[in-house]
């Protein structure tokens, strides 16, 4: 049994780490099938998702940017149905310090904020006034799929598992200084936010580098573009259809390096992988 406060709930699980079901309020989410509402959020939660994380604005390489109140119309009639009607912890995927003041009155629990409370200067002491968590990540800002050979090879240089955790600590002193108590403090490594692949994998590999400085870390792996060059090739690569079975088998390498959140796309297949890690790891 593993249980833990996610703002002023309490969550508990059987399985070794808690799974947190995607539902994107958007047109133009990666993967198609994680696009939906309120039935999809249901339908997470039968299959056993321990949190279920809300966006209204796409993430993914290349994405359009929307207004804040465009993205609390998708996102808002969602959690107040949810807490209407469950008990479930709520996460909002968000950079917007307008949308989750509106969630947060509704009832969530969780800020997953891409920009780690960077993009939006009133989210900080905002997040401070609330006791909601705060999934802070770390992203790069280069489009990989834009750059020269002899530009990523410039990359190479740099050291991602370093790169990651001296930015989460900074951002990690910053939210606790602006008064977010350290207990509420989730780190995200930010796979594939303008990492080359071999950074992507060598933070799998090297996950206990960041999960021994303290702070419960949320794996967000599902279906990325680096699970399909590893089931593949790095020039020919599976598509994002074709990368459930690599995501279940990164998911368990980077639960058994301490990760103790994973956020995924297909709950029902994660739950099952997990059950048998609980009975067998």
């Amino acid at each position: 049994m593993i249980e833990k406060y996610f703002g002023k709930r309490l969550c508990r699980s059987e399985n070794p780490a808690f799974v947190m079901g995607i539902v994107n309020a958007t047109p133009d989410s990666f993967f198609e099938k994680s696009r939906g509402g309120i039935e999809r959020a249901y339908k997470l939660l039968e299959e056993g998702a321990d949190i279920i994380d809300i966006g209204g604005e796409s993430t993914r390489p290349g994405f359009s940017q929307i207004t804040a109140e465009e993205e609390l119309k998708r996102v808002l009639p969602i959690v107040q149905e949810l807490r209407r009607h469950t008990d479930a912890v709520i996460s909002i995927d968000t950079r917007h310090s307008l949308v989750m003041k509106a969630a947060a009155q509704e009832g969530a629990d969780i800020l997953n904020d891409v920009s780690a409370l960077e993009d939006d200067e009133q989210m900080a002491s905002f997040a401070a006034s609330q006791d909601f968590s705060v999934i802070l990540m770390h992203r790069y800002f280069d489009d990989l799929q834009k750059f020269s050979e002899t530009q990523k090879s410039s990359l190479k240089q740099r050291n991602a598992t370093d790169d990651v955790i001296n930015y989460l600590k900074q951002r990690t002193d910053f939210a606790i200084k602006v008064g977010i108590d350290s207990s509420r403090i989730i780190w995200d490594p930010g796979i594939g936010f303008g990492k080359t692949f071999s950074e992507n994998v060598n933070l799998i590999k090297n996950l206990r580098s960041l999960t021994k400085e303290g702070y419960p870390v949320l794996m967000a792996l599902s279906r990325k573009r680096c699970i399909g060059q590893m089931t593949g090739t790095e020039e020919n690569m599976k598509p994002t259809e074709d990368r459930l079975y690599g995501t279940l088998a990164a998911d368990i390498i980077s639960i058994l390096n301490g990760a103790e959140i994973i956020r995924v796309h297909d709950v029902k297949e994660t739950v099952d992988t997990l059950k048998v890690m609980k009975y067998t790891v």
